[in-house]
């Protein structure tokens, strides 16, 4: 069997960066005492793994005549795989990926019910967005945003502590609504048979929503310092807020500078919330 055939088709890179919020939304709901929930962290690891392959596989099965041309190195368009085996694994791997949620709300352990919950409303959203809200713009942006942040909340929820993450998947929810909105404003002219917002109200307009998002989330981040809830490395959180405004500056003039730049203080933010909690 060409294992390098599914590699690329579920391109599990993705899964790497999964397993990293995962990892990080324990540490950030637990602490160390993320160490007495290591079997159900190991679980939701290889949950959001599989999840993220699942939607991979229908991706690329939905998207499968566009990629003639846009991708036509993956395995469908090169003959590789079965444009139906691709469907049909992308199915089996995100009802996969909520049985393996299931020993939670079994057991009675860790997050219980609501890890099951969680994962079963994120494979209706991976479903409804490959199928449906991927072509309706602004709506398919902030589904993947959702995703995005829901990783960090499963992770607290494996650990016992469901909604400890809620500030922080708040704030990646809001700046990831920006950066999709900026992608979308960069890839107006290759896009095709999608109606994403900037090419429903103007690369202008949208920029002006992007920019919102950009600064709605700087200002979530004041809030675990006005409850009183963090320690003075949790400061290091207004270099990333610095870095969102600029994006909300610069999107209107370079959609490709403020998204990669929202990735990076992403990244600064993480470090942030983490050094946090070790302090």
């Amino acid at each position: 069997m060409d294992v390098n055939k599914y590699l690329r088709l579920f391109r599990f890179g993705n899964g790497i960066m999964g397993i990293v919020g995962i990892v990080v939304g324990a540490l950030l709901a637990a602490g160390t005492g993320m160490l007495d929930h290591w079997l159900w962290i190991v679980l939701a690891c290889a949950l959001v793994v599989i999840f993220m392959a699942g939607g991979n596989a229908l991706n690329d099965y939905i998207d499968r005549e566009i990629d003639k041309t846009a991708h036509p190195d993956r395995p469908i368009q090169t003959g590789e795989i079965k444009a139906t085996t691709a469907r049909n694994l992308g199915y089996a791997f995100l009802l996969i990926s909520v049985l393996i949620s299931v020993p939670c709300t079994l057991f009675d352990i860790a997050g219980g019910w609501i890890t099951t919950v969680m994962v079963v409303i994120c494979a209706v959203m991976m479903l409804a967005y490959e199928t449906v809200l991927k072509q309706r713009g602004f709506v398919g942006n902030m589904t993947i945003a959702f995703l995005t942040a829901m990783i960090f909340m499963v992770g607290g929820s494996v650990t016992g502590h469901p909604w400890d993450n809620a500030v922080f998947a708040g704030m990646a929810f809001l700046v990831n609504v920006g950066r999709e909105v900026s992608k979308d404003i960069e890839d107006m002219e290759s896009d095709e048979g999608r109606r994403t917002l900037p090419m429903s109200i103007g690369a202008k307009r949208a920029a002006y929503v992007a920019c919102a998002f950009f600064v709605l989330g700087p200002i979530l981040s004041v809030y675990p310092i006005i409850a009183g809830e963090v320690s003075w490395a949790y400061y290091l959180v207004f270099v990333a807020d610095a870095m969102f405004l600029y994006c909300a500056y610069m999107v209107p003039k370079d959609a490709h500078s403020a998204q990669k730049t929202a990735k990076y203080a992403m990244a600064v933010a993480l470090v942030a919330f983490i050094l946090d909690v070790i302090a």
